[in-house]
């Protein structure tokens, strides 16, 4: 009895732990309720085909400082465009250059560099804030 209780218990943990689970909570950054469309077949948007390209757009009803959507290679991502490990002021709109994005903020030389790939920067306590980004042919939806 024992056994197939625990195997039960198995069976329910393994059914709880959801693909879907996402976190993007932080506390610099509001929780922006958007979805946008984005055709990688417009030429704004055409960059994105291509691995290791970034656009930046600004949806009406999403972040101020932009939402950066980045072609991995083998997919997309996309992350809010404000620095997540300052308060929003004017200086905290990220600059990209390449595959990373740089929080103006900081001027000095250990200034916080984050890879697009993964949004993550060296001794940094938050991560790039990251949306869904759904993918059919080649329409994009971005979404939070």
């Amino acid at each position: 009895m024992k056994k197939i209780f625990i195997v039960f218990s198995l069976f329910f943990v393994l059914l709880a732990c959801d693909s879907e689970n996402f976190n993007n909570r932080n506390p610099y950054l509001p929780n922006y309720g958007f979805s946008m469309q984005i055709n990688t077949n417009l030429p704004l948007y055409n960059d994105l085909k291509f691995a290791s390209n970034f656009v930046k757009v600004y949806p009406s009803n999403g972040p101020s400082r932009g939402v950066i959507v980045f072609n991995t290679g083998s997919g997309y991502v996309a992350f809010d465009g404000g620095c997540p490990n300052h308060i929003l002021k004017n200086c905290s709109t990220l600059s990209l250059s390449g595959i990373e994005a740089k929080c103006e903020c900081e001027e000095h030389i250990s200034a916080a560099v984050y890879n697009l790939f993964t949004g993550q920067s060296p001794g940094q306590k938050y991560q790039l804030k990251q949306y869904r980004v759904d993918v059919n042919g080649d329409e994009l939806r971005v979404y939070n």
